[in-house]
C-alpha cells in the first residue's frame, strides 16, 4: 500500500510550485484532481511541446493526476469545484493574489465549513505585507530573496538554471500537507497552511543569509567555488577540468599526498587548516591547478575516487540521461502521456516495500465528465455543462481514476 492511498487532493493550480507539490502527493498514492481552465488549461501546457507533443514542464509536474477542465468563475463551475472539495482531504491552490478568496476558496473560508480539511494557500509573497498583491514568478522571487545576487561569477550575477523558488515552495507544500494529515489522524483537526515562494527560497539561502546577518558582509559570487571552503573549484586537466571539493584538513592531506604527489604541501603552514587555505585561496588554488594538469580528466577522476577525495566531472545533460548511476539503479520508468509513452525518473524517496505510482500525464479535461458525475450532476446535467462550455473534455476520454 502506498503511503497516501485513500486520500484525495483537489488542486486549483498552474505553472510549477503547486503542481510539483501535488505530483509528489500523487506519486505517494494520493488521488489528485487537477482543476484547469477550459481554454488552454494549466499555463505550463503551452510553455513548449518538446516531449512528444507535450510540454516538458507539464510532463514533469503532472503525472498521476485527473484533469477537470471547468470554468471555476462561473456559478455552475464553481459549484462543482466546491462539491469536489467538500469530499476531499486536501485543497491546494496557487491562484493570483486574492483570486481564491473572491471565489470563496481561501483556506479560512473552506475550513469554516469543514474544519477537518487541509487547505493550502500557496503564494509568491504571502497574504499580508506590502508585496502581497504582486504577481510572482520564479526569477522575480530569486531576485527578491537575494539568490541571484550570490549566484554566478564575480562579474555576472545569474539566476539558477532550474526554477529554484518554485521547487522550494512546492517541496515545503508537500511536506506541510503530509504533516497536517498525520496530525489529523491523531486529532481530527485539519489545517490552514500558508506557503510563500519568498519564505521558501529564503530558507534555502541558509548560510549566506546568516553570514550577512551576523557579519554585515554578503558572500561573494564564486562561480563553482565556495566562500568558506578551499580548495573547492574546477581545476584544469590535460583535456578538460575536474571539480574538487576538500572540506576537511584530512582531506587536504589525502589530496596532496595520495593524488597530487605533493606531500610537501601537507604541512605547508599556509594550507594546514581550512581557515588558512581560505585565507590563502589564490596560492592554494594555484598549487592544486599546477599539479592537476598532469593527468587527463578520467585519469585524475580515478585517482581522486581511489583516494576518497570528493570530486566530480561536469556532466552535460546528454551524459546525465545515460548516467551509469541511474541506469545501474533502474531509476527510469515508462509513463503515458496524451501522445506517447515516455521515460520519467522515479521520485527520490524509495520505499522498500512499494514503488511510487507513476501515473499517466492527463490530457486537458480528460476526466471532466466522470468528475462532473462524481460531483453530483446527473448525466443530462453533465452533458449540458460540456455542451455549454462550462466544462470541456477531449473526444476520447479515459476513465476518471488513473
Amino acid at each position: 500500500m502506498r503511503p497516501l492511498e485513500g486520500y484525495t487532493v483537489v488542486a486549483l493550480e498552474q505553472a510549477v510550485a503547486a503542481p510539483l507539490a501535488t505530483r509528489n502527493l500523487a506519486d505517494l498514492g494520493a488521488r489528485v484532481i487537477k482543476i484547469e481552465r477550459p481554454e488552454g488549461g494549466d499555463l505550463a501546457r503551452g510553455y513548449d511541446h518538446v516531449v512528444e507533443g507535450t510540454g516538458a514542464h507539464f510532463v514533469w509536474l503532472n503525472r498521476g493526476k485527473e484533469s477537470l477542465a471547468i470554468d471555476a468563475k462561473s456559478p455552475d463551475g464553481l459549484a462543482v469545484v466546491q462539491r469536489l472539495i467538500d469530499s476531499a482531504d486536501v485543497f491546494v491552490q496557487n491562484l493570483a493574489p486574492g483570486a481564491a478568496a473572491r471565489l470563496g476558496l481561501a483556506a479560512d473560508q473552506l475550513r469554516a465549513r469543514r474544519p477537518e480539511l487541509v487547505a493550502v494557500n500557496l503564494s509568491g509573497y504571502g497574504t499580508e505585507g506590502p508585496m502581497s498583491q504582486r504577481k510572482a514568478y520564479d526569477m522575480l522571487i530569486q531576485a527578491e530573496a537575494g539568490l541571484i545576487s550570490i549566484t554566478g561569477t564575480p562579474e555576472d550575477p545569474v539566476k539558477t538554471g532550474i526554477p529554484t523558488a518554485d521547487i522550494a515552495a512546492g517541496m515545503y507544500t508537500a511536506q506541510s500537507v503530509i504533516a497536517a494529515l498525520l496530525r489529523r489522524e491523531r486529532s481530527g483537526e485539519g489545517a490552514s497552511i500558508e506557503i510563500s515562494m519568498l519564505d521558501s527560497t529564503l530558507e534555502w539561502m541558509g548560510h549566506a543569509l546568516y553570514t550577512q546577518l551576523h557579519t554585515g558582509r554578503q558572500p561573494a559570487r564564486m562561480g563553482v567555488s565556495h566562500t568558506a571552503i578551499a580548495p573547492y573549484d574546477a581545476y584544469p586537466t590535460r583535456d578538460g577540468q575536474v571539480l574538487i571539493g576538500v572540506q576537511t584538513d584530512g582531506g587536504w592531506r589525502d589530496l596532496v599526498t595520495r593524488v597530487l604527489d605533493a606531500p610537501e604541501l601537507a604541512d605547508d603552514p599556509r594550507f594546514t587548516t581550512n581557515v588558512q587555505r581560505v585565507r590563502h585561496r589564490q596560492e592554494c588554488d594555484a598549487e592544486v591547478a599546477r599539479r592537476t594538469r598532469t593527468w587527463t580528466t578520467n585519469q585524475l577522476d580515478a585517482r581522486l575516487a581511489e583516494a576518497g577525495v570528493p570530486a566530480a566531472q561536469i556532466k552535460q545533460l546528454a551524459d546525465v540521461v545515460e548516467h551509469p548511476q541511474l541506469r545501474s539503479r533502474d531509476r527510469w520508468r515508462p509513463v503515458e502521456t496524451e501522445f506517447a509513452r515516455i521515460d520519467a525518473l522515479l521520485p527520490p524517496a524509495t520505499f522498500g516495500d512499494v514503488e511510487a505510482r507513476m501515473g499517466p500525464v492527463p490530457a486537458l479535461g480528460q476526466h471532466s465528465r466522470a468528475l462532473l458525475l462524481e460531483a453530483g450532476l446527473t448525466e443530462a446535467e453533465a452533458d449540458r455543462a460540456l455542451s455549454a462550455g462550462v466544462a470541456t473534455q477531449p473526444s476520447s476520454p479515459e476513465p476518471a481514476h488513473v
